[in-house]
C-alpha cells in the first residue's frame, strides 16, 4: 500500500519537473529568438546606414569639377565617414583627403577653408578630434604603403601633405593679413595634434616609412616626400624647444635609418637641420641618455646611428671642432657598446654582419642592402677633413727643420733599384729636410691637451677593434696624411719628464684610465705605422721616405724593442689579457714589421736589435728549467740574442733530439745504421732510390756511403761521416744546377728557387720532396753547403708568407729586380693606366710557346685601370713568386719539415737561415783554424779563400767557426814512399803517424780529403817548402780526390 503511493508521488514530482524544465527551455528559446532578431535588425540597420552615408560620400565626391565645397558639408562628410570606417574605405578617405587638401588652397573664400572650421565655438574640439583621427588613419596608411610602388608612392606623397598641412600654421591662408592675431592660438591646436600623433607612435611610422624607402641601394623617395618627413620629424622637437624626451625620439626613430642624413644632404640640400648635431652632442653628453640610446637599438640600428651623427659632423665643421671632446666620447661609448657583442667567431649565438663580422646581438638583415651607404658614412670618421679636426692640436705642431742633405748612397744588393730622378725626389721631400724625431720628455701627461689627444686616439682604436670588416680601410684612412704619423710620434716622443718609453713602460704597471688612455695611443700608433710601412715599397721607405725617415725608423725600432723585452722579461705579458694582450700584439706586430724589413734590406745599425742587458747563459738556464719568461723570448724577439747563441741553441735543440730518438752513441747502445751503395756515375739516382723510402728516423740517423767507381769497384775509405758529407754535396750540387731544371736562378744575383717548368721530370714533386729532405739532414747535421737560395723561397719554406703582414711585392726583388721596377712604375704612373692596354694576366714564354696566366677568372678580358693597378700589382707579384711554384713549394716544404722542425727555424730570420744553410760568406779566420788543428799555419798565408774549398770542399766556412765543422779539421803526416802510399787506409794513417822520414818527398804535393776535412801533408824538412808546395797544390785546382 504504502510503496504504491511512493511511486505515484514519485512520478508526480518528474512529470513536474519535466514540465519546468520545458517552460525554461521555451523562455530561452523566445529570448534567443529575440536576441537574434535583434542583432539581425540592428546588423541590417548598421548596413542600411553604412550604405546610406557611403552613398552620401560617394555622391559628394561624384562630380570631380566640384572643388570649392563648404568646409561645413566636408566636416559633417568626414564625421559620417570616419563612424563606419573601414579597410574598404581607403578610396572613399584617399578621396575625402583630396577635398580637404583641395578646399585649403582655395583663395580668399574662408568659409571653403576647413581649418576655419576650429575658429567656430561649437565646433572647435569636434574639428580637433576629427583632424586627429584623420592624421592617424594617414599614419596607419603610411605604415603599409611600399613607397618604391609607383601607385603607393602618390598614396604616400597624399598622406604626408595631409601631416604637413595640419601640424604647422605656416600654409594656413586663414593667418595672412589680418588673421595673424590668430597665428598663437592655431599654433597652439597645431602642437596639441602633434603632441597626440606622438603619444600614438608618430616617430615610428616616419620610421617605418624612411625605412622602407631608403633602406636600399637606390632610395624610392622623391625629394618632396623626404622633405616632408624631415620636416615633420622636427616639427615636434622644434615646438617643444627640444626636449630630451622628443630629441630621444628623433634619436632613436629618424636618425638610426641608414645613411638619412646622406639621402637628405644628397636630395634636399638646402634642408635646415636646425644646427641639430650640437642638440644631439650636448644631449648625449649625459652617459646615462647615451647607454639608453644604445640599449633601444640592437648592433646595426646603433651603427646606423653612428653614420648618421659622423655625416653630420663631417658636415658641421665648426661644431665638430667646438664640441670635438663631447663629440669623441659619444663616438667611442657607441662603438664600446657595439664592440661588446662583436665575436671573433662564428657560432649557433652569433650572427654575420657586413662591418661588425660575427655580432652576438640580433642583427636587421633588411638593413643590409643600404651597408655600403652607411659604410660610406663611417669612412668620413677617417676622412681628411675630420682627421684635421680631431687631430688639431697634434697636426699643428711643427717639426723642426734643418738644411737638407742628400740622402746616402745605398749599398745592399736591392739598393741599386732607384734611379737618379727618385733620389732627386727624395732630396725634395719634406721629410728630408726636418731634424729626426728623438725622445725629449717635458709634456705632462695630465693636460687638458694630452687627454684631447688620447680620447681621439681611443675612439680610432675603439673603431678597429669594433668594425672588423672595415679595419684596412680606417688603417688607410689614419695613414693617409704623411705628417699624422710623424708628428703623432713626436706627440709621444714628448711625453712623461723623460719622453714616451720610461712612462709607458709604468703604464703597464697601472689599471688607471689615464693609463690605459695612453697605451691605446701607442697603440694606434702601432697599428697604423705598422700598417703604413707594409704598403709601402722599398722606394717610398727608403728614397722617399714617406712619413719617417729611416733614421727615425730606428729610433722607433729600439723604442718598441725595448718595450715588447719588457713586457715579456718583467713578467707582463705571461698575466696579460684584454686590452693589455692587444697592446702587446700590436707593438710586437708593429716591431716584427720593422725588423723583417731591416733583415731584407738594412736601415739599422748592426747591434740595434740585440739587447745587451740580457746574459744568453741565463736565458737558456732559463729554458732548462722551463721558466715561462724565457720560452715567451725565444717566441716573440728572439732577434734579441746574439745570432751565434741562437745557432749554439738550435744545435742543442738538435742534439738533444738525437739523444731522444736513440741517434747518439751511448755506453750502453749503439744507434741504427743505414748503409748505402752509390755508384759515382748514377749518384743522384741511385741516391733517390736508396733514401727516398727510408722513414723520417732513418735519414736523421747515421747513414754510411761506399761508392763505386766508373770501373764498379768499391772505393777505399773509412766513413766516419766523411763519406756521407762528401755524397751530400754532390748529390745537393747536381739537384740544384739549373741545368737539371728542378731550379732556377734569379736574375741578377743568380740565387735559386724551384722553376716553373720542372713538371718536365714526371716524378719532380717526389724530387724535390727528396731534395728538402736532403737539405733537412745537411742542416740537422750541421753541414753547410753552397746553396744560395732567393730569400722570397726562403721566406715561404719559413712559413712567412702566411704572415698578416706578408707582401707579395716587397719580396718581388729577390726574383726580379727589373720585373719589380717595371711593375712600380705602373703604379707611379701619373696617366690613364688603362692606355698601356694591360689586362689582369700574365704571359709567359714556356718553352717556345706563349701561354697566357690568368691571375683572376677571366683576368685576360679584364683592363688594368687606375682603380685596380695595385690590385694587378700585387697579384702579378703573387703569381709570379707563389702561384707558379706552388706545388713544387710544397713539396719541397713537405721533405724539408719532416727533418727540421719548423718551429725550430723562428728564431732566425731569412737571411740567418741562409747562413745555416751555407754558412758565413768570409774570409777564413787562421786564428781559430789554429786554435781546433794541431800543426799551426802562418797566419800571414794570402792564398786562405782558396784553402777553404781545397781541405773541406765548402766556399763558405762553418758558421760558428771550425771548431764546429762536421767531421772537426784535422792535418796530417803521410808517408812519402809512393810504393808504400796506399790511400787512406787504417794501415796508412798509423804509418804517417809513426814512421820515420826516409827521404825528401821531392815532387810530391799536399792533398787533402775533403770528406773527412783532412789536410794530408808530406813529411817536409822545410816550412818554406811546405808553404810553396800548398800554394802551388791549391792553384792547380785540379779537384779534390781521396788518396
Amino acid at each position: 500500500m504504502f510503496s504504491a503511493a511512493q511511486s505515484s508521488k514519485s512520478e508526480f514530482l518528474d512529470k513536474a519537473r519535466q514540465a519546468r524544465e520545458e517552460r525554461k527551455g521555451y523562455k530561452a528559446r523566445d529570448r534567443a529568438a529575440t536576441l537574434i532578431q535583434a542583432l539581425v535588425r540592428r546588423f541590417l540597420c548598421r548596413c542600411r546606414l553604412q550604405k546610406q552615408i557611403r552613398k552620401e560620400v560617394d555622391d559628394l565626391f561624384q562630380d570631380a569639377g566640384t572643388t570649392k565645397r563648404n568646409a561645413l558639408s566636408i566636416f559633417k562628410i568626414a564625421r559620417k565617414l570616419l563612424f563606419i570606417f573601414c579597410q574598404d574605405d581607403k578610396l572613399r578617405f584617399e578621396k575625402l583627403c583630396r577635398s580637404i587638401l583641395g578646399s585649403m588652397d582655395v583663395e580668399n573664400e574662408p568659409k571653403v577653408w576647413y581649418v576655419s572650421l576650429a575658429l567656430s565655438k561649437d565646433l572647435t574640439i569636434p574639428w580637433i578630434k576629427q583632424i586627429k583621427d584623420l592624421l592617424w588613419i594617414s599614419c596607419q596608411f603610411l605604415k603599409k604603403l611600399k613607397p618604391d610602388i609607383m601607385q603607393d608612392n602618390k598614396l604616400v606623397t597624399l598622406y604626408l601633405t595631409m601631416l604637413v598641412t595640419f601640424t604647422d600654421t605656416s600654409t594656413w591662408k586663414i593667418v595672412r593679413g589680418k588673421g595673424e592675431a590668430l597665428r598663437p592660438a592655431l599654433t597652439r591646436i597645431c602642437e596639441n595634434i602633434m603632441g597626440h600623433l606622438n603619444q600614438k607612435g608618430f616617430y615610428s611610422i616616419l620610421q617605418i616609412l624612411l625605412t622602407n624607402g631608403l633602406a636600399r641601394s637606390r632610395p624610392s623617395l622623391t625629394k618632396g616626400t623626404l622633405t616632408a618627413v624631415f620636416t615633420l620629424a622636427l616639427r615636434p622637437v622644434i615646438a617643444a624647444h627640444f626636449s630630451d624626451n622628443l630629441l630621444r625620439s628623433l634619436l632613436i626613430h629618424i636618425m638610426s635609418v641608414p645613411a638619412v642624413v646622406s639621402h637628405i644632404y644628397t636630395i634636399t640640400p638646402e634642408v635646415n637641420t636646425h644646427d641639430l648635431l650640437r642638440k644631439f652632442i650636448l644631449f648625449l653628453s649625459c652617459e646615462e641618455q647615451c647607454v639608453d640610446i644604445c640599449v633601444c637599438l640592437e648592433g646595426s640600428h646603433t651603427l646606423c646611428l653612428l653614420g648618421n651623427l659622423i655625416h653630420l659632423g663631417y658636415l658641421n665643421e665648426k661644431v665638430l671642432e667646438e664640441e670635438a671632446n663631447h663629440f669623441v666620447t659619444e663616438l667611442t661609448d657607441m662603438l664600446s657598446y657595439c664592440q661588446r657583442y662583436v665575436s671573433q667567431k662564428k657560432s649557433n649565438l652569433t650572427h654575420w654582419h657586413p662591418v661588425l663580422g660575427w655580432f652576438s646581438q640580433t642583427v636587421d638583415y633588411g638593413l643590409n642592402e643600404s651597408m655600403p651607404l652607411v659604410t660610406k658614412q663611417l669612412q668620413y670618421l677617417w676622412g681628411m677633413p675630420v682627421i684635421r679636426t680631431l687631430f688639431s692640436d697634434v697636426l699643428s705642431k711643427k717639426l723642426e727643420t734643418q738644411e737638407p742633405t742628400p740622402p746616402p748612397q745605398p749599398t745592399t744588393s736591392q739598393n741599386n733599384l732607384p734611379v737618379k730622378s727618385l733620389f732627386k725626389r727624395a732630396f725634395q721631400k719634406s721629410a728630408s729636410v726636418r731634424n729626426i724625431l728623438k725622445p725629449v720628455g717635458g709634456r705632462r701627461v695630465d693636460s687638458a691637451e694630452v687627454q684631447k689627444v688620447c680620447s681621439i686616439c681611443v675612439l680610432y682604436q675603439t673603431a678597429l677593434t669594433t668594425l672588423t670588416q672595415i679595419r684596412l680601410q680606417i688603417l688607410t684612412g689614419l695613414t693617409y696624411l704623411d705628417d699624422l704619423l710623424p708628428k703623432l710620434w713626436a706627440f709621444i716622443c714628448e711625453l712623461g719628464p723623460q719622453g714616451g718609453l720610461k712612462l709607458f713602460i709604468e703604464c703597464l704597471n697601472n689599471d688607471t684610465e689615464e693609463s690605459k688612455q695612453l697605451l691605446a695611443m701607442l697603440m694606434l700608433f702601432c697599428d697604423c705605422s705598422r700598417h703604413l710601412i707594409t704598403i709601402l715599397d722599398d722606394i717610398e721607405v727608403y728614397e722617399e721616405q714617406i712619413s719617417f725617415k729611416t733614421e727615425e725608423l730606428v729610433t722607433i725600432s729600439s723604442f718598441l724593442n725595448t718595450f715588447v723585452y719588457k713586457m715579456v722579461w718583467d713578467g707582463i705579458l705571461e698575466n696579460a689579457k684584454g686590452e693589455k694582450l692587444d697592446l702587446f700584439h700590436s707593438v710586437h706586430g708593429w716591431l716584427m714589421v720593422l725588423y723583417e724589413r731591416d733583415c731584407r734590406r738594412r736601415f739599422s745599425p748592426d747591434d740595434n736589435w740585440l739587447r745587451k742587458d740580457l746574459k744568453p747563459s741565463l736565458l737558456f738556464q732559463e729554458l732548462e728549467k722551463g721558466k715561462r719568461r724565457a720560452q715567451l723570448l725565444l717566441q716573440y724577439i728572439p732577434h734579441v740574442i746574439p745570432h751565434k747563441n741562437r745557432v749554439l741553441l738550435f744545435r742543442n735543440i738538435v742534439t738533444k733530439e738525437k739523444e731522444t730518438l736513440g741517434l747518439v752513441e751511448t755506453s750502453s747502445a749503439s744507434p741504427h745504421v743505414t748503409h748505402i751503395t752509390i755508384r759515382r756515375s748514377r749518384m743522384l739516382e741511385d741516391g733517390y732510390d736508396q733514401l727516398r723510402r727510408l722513414p723520417v728516423n732513418s735519414i736523421k740517423g747515421v747513414i754510411r756511403v761506399k761508392f763505386v767507381n766508373d770501373l764498379g769497384v768499391d772505393e777505399a775509405g773509412i766513413d766516419q761521416d766523411g763519406v756521407f758529407k762528401e755524397f751530400l754535396e754532390e748529390i745537393i750540387k747536381k739537384v740544384f744546377n739549373p741545368a737539371l731544371n728542378l731550379f732556377k736562378t734569379t736574375s741578377g744575383n743568380e740565387r735559386l728557387y724551384p722553376s716553373p717548368t720542372s713538371y718536365i721530370h714526371e716524378n719532380h714533386l717526389q724530387l724535390f720532396e727528396f731534395v728538402g729532405k736532403m737539405l733537412g739532414k745537411a742542416m740537422y747535421e750541421g753541414i753547410v753547403v753552397d746553396v744560395p737560395f732567393a730569400s722570397f723561397f726562403l721566406g715561404q719554406v719559413m712559413g712567412h708568407h702566411h704572415s698578416t703582414f706578408y707582401s707579395s711585392i716587397d719580396e718581388l726583388p729577390s726574383l726580379d729586380s727589373e720585373f719589380y721596377k717595371n711593375l712600380t712604375s705602373i703604379k707611379r704612373y701619373d696617366g690613364d693606366v688603362g692606355d698601356l692596354g694591360l689586362t689582369l694576366s700574365y704571359d709567359e714564354d714556356v718553352m717556345g710557346q706563349l701561354v697566357c696566366h690568368e691571375l683572376i677568372p677571366g683576368g685576360k678580358t679584364m683592363p688594368v685601370t687606375n682603380e685596380n693597378k695595385i690590385s694587378y700589382i700585387h697579384l702579378m707579384a703573387h703569381f709570379r713568386m707563389h702561384t707558379q711554384i706552388k706545388e713544387q713549394t710544397a713539396a719541397f716544404i713537405r721533405g724539408f719539415r719532416s727533418i727540421i722542425n719548423p718551429e725550430w727555424l723562428h728564431m732566425f730570420s731569412t737571411p740567418e737561415v741562409q747562413r745555416l744553410v751555407s754558412g758565413d760568406n768570409a774570409e777564413i779566420d787562421l786564428d781559430d783554424l789554429k786554435c781546433v788543428t794541431f800543426h799551426p799555419l802562418s797566419p800571414s798565408m794570402s792564398f786562405s779563400t782558396s784553402f777553404r774549398p781545397f781541405v773541406t770542399s765548402c766556399s763558405r766556412p762553418p758558421l760558428l767557426g771550425f771548431a764546429y765543422l762536421k767531421p772537426p779539421f784535422s792535418i796530417r803526416c803521410v808517408e812519402v814512399s809512393d810504393d808504400q802510399d796506399t790511400g787512406d787506409t787504417l794501415g796508412s794513417v798509423l804509418r804517417g803517424f809513426f814512421t820515420i822520414r826516409k827521404k825528401e818527398p821531392g815532387g810530391r804535393l799536399p792533398t787533402s780529403s775533403t770528406c773527412f776535412n783532412l789536410l794530408k801533408l808530406p813529411n817536409y824538412s822545410k816550412k818554406s817548402i811546405l808553404r810553396d808546395k800548398l800554394r802551388y797544390a791549391i792553384s792547380m785546382n785540379t779537384g779534390f780526390e781521396l788518396s
